[in-house]
């Protein structure tokens, strides 16, 4: 199917919602890592998002070419491409983007996909998140209002967050502390400055003490109730049930029941990089150290150029990660409910 329009994208997380499971949305950072992906979507016949971060998208553009904005269409045109050849829909999204990234970033990727919109064609990335947690509640909806409205008008989702995701991303390194839990006032707030949908229609990522990086289970002491209290704080005051499209960041180390009760308040996004990185390097490192004496030319050797041709080890990774984004799926509900 080709890659999911602004219609076929907005049914998606409505039928996510209403039926309490989520996308697994997937970082990837090459072609390979994004064949895995929509690999695994295909096994798992469920629909999905498919992710790039700006470190992500710079490494897109070659590792001296550093140019996020061409990372990210070169992503974009080549996900266009390849994601026919699969039986789901797949959405594009941009991860993480602080303030002093915008003008690098997310509102050149907007104007692009304003132009396309403007002659008739479907924007670039069905979705754009604007990560203002490092600013002040304030700042964040103002710069908020001016980009909800953007993406409107180009038909693009945005993302925002409120409250800070604890550990290190991209280098943003946050401290863990009260600061992960957001709060029913937060929420109110932000229904004040950018409406419930009427000025555009976007996914929020509430912290409840979501930590990016690697954890142990348990180790991550996550609040998914402060969802339902933000949920039926804003529903109380607008008579909405369940307001919010709820984004769920930092999940790895999270308890599957504490996964499954942020399901049951609204979550319809979760991102998934740290597990899935580790699946697609686990198969390499072992292919290595299993033929040491192939991969490199030791003591005046050859080698063999069947086992360092990186289609070998390449192949492996690409399993170990699709397989991992199967697991995601039916961890979040989502596998088995793939648009016809």
């Amino acid at each position: 199917m080709p890659i999911a329009t602004p219609e076929v994208y907005a049914e998606m997380l409505d039928r996510a919602k209403a039926g309490r499971f989520a996308y697994p949305a997937i970082n990837v950072t090459s072609s390979q890592t994004l064949n895995a992906a929509l690999r695994g979507f295909a096994e798992a016949e469920s629909d999905g998002i498919v992710q790039v971060s700006t470190g992500g998208a710079e490494f897109l553009s070659g590792t001296t070419v550093k140019d996020m904005v061409v990372g990210s269409v070169a992503f974009a045109e080549y996900a266009k491409v390849v994601a026919e050849k699969y039986s789901v829909n797949i959405a594009l999204h941009t991860d993480h983007c602080p303030k002093d990234k915008l003008d690098g970033f997310m509102r050149p990727l907007i104007d692009i996909s304003a132009e396309r919109v403007a002659k008739g064609q479907d924007p670039l990335f069905q979705s754009h998140m604007w990560d203002g947690s490092a600013v002040p509640l304030d700042e964040n909806l103002e710069i908020a209002r001016e980009l909800i409205a953007k993406c409107a008008a180009a038909r693009i989702i945005m993302e925002l967050e409120i409250g800070v995701v604890g550990g290190e991303e991209d280098g943003v390194d946050n401290e863990i502390n009260d600061k992960l839990y957001t709060t029913p006032a937060d929420a109110l707030e932000t229904v004040e400055a950018i409406g419930l949908g009427e000025k555009g229609r976007y996914m929020l990522a509430a912290t409840f003490g979501n930590v990016h990086g690697v954890y142990k289970p348990g180790n991550v002491k996550l609040r998914p109730s402060i969802l339902k209290d933000i949920q039926d704080a804003v529903a109380a005051k607008h008579g909405r049930e369940k307001p919010f499209d709820l984004v769920f960041h930092g999940g790895s180390g999270s308890l599957l029941e504490e996964i499954r009760e942020a399901l049951d308040y609204g979550v319809v996004k979760m991102n998934v990089d740290t597990d899935t990185q580790y699946a697609f390097t686990r198969p390499v490192v072992d292919h290595m150290l299993r033929n040491y004496d192939g991969v490199l030319k030791v003591d005046g050797e050859v080698g063999n150029k069947k086992l360092y041709d990186p289609r070998s080890y390449g192949k492996a990774a690409e399993t170990g990660m699709a397989e991992r984004v199967v697991v995601a799926c039916r961890d979040l509900r989502s596998a088995g409910t793939r648009l016809k």
